[in-house]
């Protein structure tokens, strides 16, 4: 069954339904919000749903930052960041003028919707994504595959190199990233059926 998958419980998030997605998938997942089980963790999933400044005040008030960073950024532990979970490991969001964990280069910005009548904020249901480079978290996923979104905000980086996945919605943004060990995905995995289901396969097996 391999390493056991840390899901990260910072009190934001959907963490049920995605221990139950990665049971699905053939992983053993555990829901923890201990320091030194983070810490010492071998895989870890970040989810996260809500406001991102709070997502930052819990984090620091559980005292989860340090842990966080011995693992991801000191052990290079592999971590999937998910909605939220991927938007915390930015520089900065202007959803509450909030600093994030700062792993990668790039800041998360409102939508600026100009046309309100076909293009409704927050960004609700299926839609495409594109792959923009070849990554074991794709393997074995048809060319375009639609998952399923729910945000109101959007990671902007001009780090190219980090951009998975891009998606449209009225304008291009980046839907996925990779670096290194680092994975964060805009969407929602656990709510996109067998494509989801793969994907988590896919980092199980990393």
């Amino acid at each position: 069954m391999g390493k056991t998958i840390i899901i990260v419980d910072y009190g934001m998030g959907n963490l049920h339904s995605v221990k139950k997605r990665i049971s699905k998938a053939g992983g053993k997942a555990t829901i923890s919000s201990d320091p030194n089980v983070i810490s010492n963790s071998e895989k870890l999933v970040l989810p996260g749903v809500g406001h991102f400044e709070k997502a930052m005040r819990n984090l620091k008030k559980m005292n989860l930052i340090d842990a966080l960073n011995d693992a991801v950024i000191k052990r290079k532990v592999p971590i999937l960041g998910i909605c939220l979970g991927m938007q915390i490991m930015a520089k900065h969001s202007e959803e509450g003028d909030a600093k994030g964990l700062g792993w990668i280069d790039a800041n998360i910005k409102r939508f600026d919707i100009q046309d309100k009548l076909h293009f409704k904020v927050p960004h609700m249901g299926w839609n495409t994504v594109e792959l923009n480079k070849e990554s074991h978290l794709f393997k074995g996923i048809c060319e375009n595959p639609e998952f399923y979104f729910v945000h109101s905000f959007y990671l902007s980086s001009n780090d190219e190199s980090l951009n998975l996945n891009s998606t449209h919605y009225e304008t291009s943004f980046t839907s996925a990233v990779e670096k290194e060990n680092i994975y964060g995905v805009q969407y929602h995995p656990e709510k996109s059926h067998e494509v989801g289901n793969t994907l988590f396969e896919n980092f199980i097996a990393l």
